[in-house]
């Protein structure tokens, strides 16, 4: 079978010859010479002298190369050649013939035939031969080569244009990116500066208010009246710094620790908010009271936001070994499990927001700073339940707070 490619590796054993000649004579001479010759392969010659049983023994032959006369009664040598060139390029032809003059013979070598050898100079049959066998196998694996390395040219030329695709479409995302970093930086700071303003401009009017306040105080008969009033206005006006230095970028970390009883706080906090407290009489921790007073607060606010009415939110607070833990339950959508781990970040903003994202944050900088820990987890039945967990006071703090104060 023969296959486009020749390579005279394929030679095995025996050469094969067709031959195309009409003379039998000449024929005996061409089979003498190659089978006498020092050829490296024993040699099987046949003989042809039609077109037809040409075409059909090069097909059924499978010959390794062929020899044919220039001129034949009924076929002639580049007829037979061209008809070789299409049908088995890389198959080498030699023409033997009897008379060719110096012009026919430059002619079919320019055509493309491998050689011809004149019938009166045989002996230069079988170097033709060898050398035509020789030239066919380099040719075939020069062209095998070139395809390869076309083909290998073609995978890289594929795969630059894919990289160069995927590095326009990360230019792209890149821009976009950028874009959006951007106007989210840009966000940010408006967001900073509304803060800021806004801090300010209330700072003035808390400031106005909390001093009519204390002088009132001051005046009337009944101080104590007006100790609620005074207590709003100093938690606000604590709120409204705690805003201007988190604009700012600054943590909360001014605390001023006290005696403080967490049940009697957070019992506060539920009668200004009218949200059930169950909690013991006496639920003692060193913390400044304000500061954790605005921590209850900010939770309690926030998840009656959340859950839109009061009667879904209650506080429980209790002692547990040596920490004293205050849960703020609503039974509202809940915390999904995503969002926790961004539930106190700076400005974030969960579906049901409706605040400029910073009540949990300052909560969380609070409870920090008294060395405490504050979490949310799922309400039993729906819901969301943010824990504080504090240091209780213990029997040495009393000792050693009684001795400062001796």
């Amino acid at each position: 079978m023969m296959t486009d490619y020749y390579d005279s590796n394929a030679i095995q054993g025996t050469m094969r010859v067709l031959h195309l000649e009409d003379n039998l004579l000449d024929h005996e001479l061409v089979r003498a010479m190659l089978e006498e010759g020092d050829m490296p392969w024993p040699t099987a010659i046949e003989r042809v002298d039609t077109e037809e049983d040409f075409q059909a023994r090069l097909a059924d032959f499978s010959p390794h190369i062929v020899l044919s006369d220039y001129s034949l009664p009924s076929y002639d040598g580049l007829s037979a050649f061209e008809y070789v060139r299409a049908t088995y390029p890389h198959m080498p032809f030699v023409i033997v013939t009897g008379a060719m003059g110096e012009e026919v013979a430059v002619e079919t070598l320019r055509e493309g035939v491998t050689d011809y050898v004149l019938k009166q100079r045989l002996e230069r049959l079988v170097p033709a031969v060898l050398r035509a066998i020789t030239e066919a196998a380099e040719r075939a694996r020069r062209e095998r080569a070139e395809a390869e390395i076309r083909q290998l040219n073609g995978t890289l030329q594929q795969r630059l244009e894919e990289v160069e695709r995927l590095n326009r479409l990360a230019e792209e995302r890149g821009e976009k990116l950028a874009k959006t970093a951007a106007q989210l930086e840009e966000a940010l700071k408006l967001q900073k500066t509304f803060l800021a303003e806004t801090s300010h401009e209330l700072r003035t009017p808390l400031t106005a208010l909390l001093g009519y306040l204390r002088r009132a105080q001051r005046e009337i008969g009944k101080p104590e009246l007006l100790g609620d009033p005074i207590r709003v206005a100093e938690n606000m006006t604590r709120l409204v710094n705690d805003l201007l230095q988190l604009s700012r970028g600054e943590l909360v970390q001014s605390i001023e620790p006290h005696f403080v009883n967490l049940a009697d706080l957070v019992r506060q906090v539920g009668r200004d908010y009218g949200v059930r407290v169950v909690a013991p009489k006496s639920l003692e921790a060193v913390g400044d009271p304000m500061r954790l007073g605005q921590v209850f607060v900010n939770l309690v606010t926030n998840a009656i936001r959340v859950c839109g009415k009061a009667d879904l939110v209650h506080v429980e607070a209790r002692k547990a070994g040596s920490e004293v833990q205050v849960d703020v339950v609503d039974h509202g959508p809940g915390v999904p499990d995503d969002v926790k781990p961004r539930i106190f970040d700076k400005f974030y903003r969960g579906k049901e927001a409706g605040s400029a994202g910073l009540g949990l944050t300052i909560s969380q900088q609070v409870v920090l700073a008294h060395k405490g820990q504050i979490f949310v987890l799922d309400t039993p039945g729906g819901g969301a339940t943010f824990r504080v967990v504090l240091a209780a006071l213990e029997d040495e703090d009393d000792e050693v707070l009684d001795t400062a104060e001796a």
